[in-house]
């Protein structure tokens, strides 16, 4: 399985439909680094920054082989559709708020990244159950007091699924200048349970600043 499934609780994935979501292994780097490449440069209109893309191009390094980090592939016919994550990092000040920096620390935070799904496979409830099963590992993996993530508003369902899923604690938009647009987003702690479906697959999309 490789490292990611290490400890995951997984073991073999959960199936969603015909999908199944199961940990990443070193061979699904270059299927999950093509979806977020794809989602990068199409649905965030964005290039590559190494400031805020190096752990798409440091998969591994990025969540396959520290301890308490994981990555979540959704397959279909052995291909990787979607994608989610976390890692022990919080948001940084600059250029984020101050006091969402010092909310949520490295180390104690959770954050949630890289939930992706490409966009002929949303609306099958692939995000909720990804962001419900790296919940879960959050909660086994022990260490963290809190589950976090960013997101910008302007990619189409992402702020109606996230904040069906958690609790916005900072909109940029309402503070003076906008500051960068985007929502930060905290997550409920303990064991995931199910969550009603239909999400639109927007995920973490926001990479102005997340680092």
């Amino acid at each position: 399985m490789g490292p990611a499934g290490a400890g995951s609780g997984l073991a073999g994935g959960v199936r969603v439909g015909r999908y199944l979501v199961r940990p990443a292994g070193p061979e699904d780097v270059g299927g999950a680094r093509s979806v977020m490449l794809d989602t990068i440069y199409g649905d965030l209109r964005s290039a590559y920054v190494p400031r805020w893309h190096r752990d798409v191009i440091d998969i591994e390094g990025g969540y396959l082989t520290p301890d308490r980090h994981t990555l979540l592939v959704a397959e279909l016919e052995g291909l990787v559709v979607a994608t989610g994550a976390v890692r022990s990092q919080g948001p940084a000040h600059p250029p984020n708020p101050r006091w969402v920096a010092e909310r949520f620390p490295s180390g104690t935070t959770a954050q949630l990244c890289r939930v992706y799904v490409r966009p002929e496979h949303r609306r099958a409830g692939l995000a909720r159950a990804i962001v419900r099963e790296l919940r879960a590992f959050v909660a086994r993996a022990g260490g963290y007091r809190s589950i976090y993530l960013h997101t910008d508003p302007a990619v189409p369902g992402a702020e109606a699924f996230w904040r069906s899923v958690g609790r916005v604690v900072c909109d940029e938009r309402e503070l003076p200048g906008g500051g960068q647009g985007i929502l930060h987003v905290e997550l409920p702690m303990g064991s995931a349970t199910a969550d009603a479906d239909g999400s639109p697959g927007g995920g973490e999309p926001s990479d102005r600043g997340g680092e």
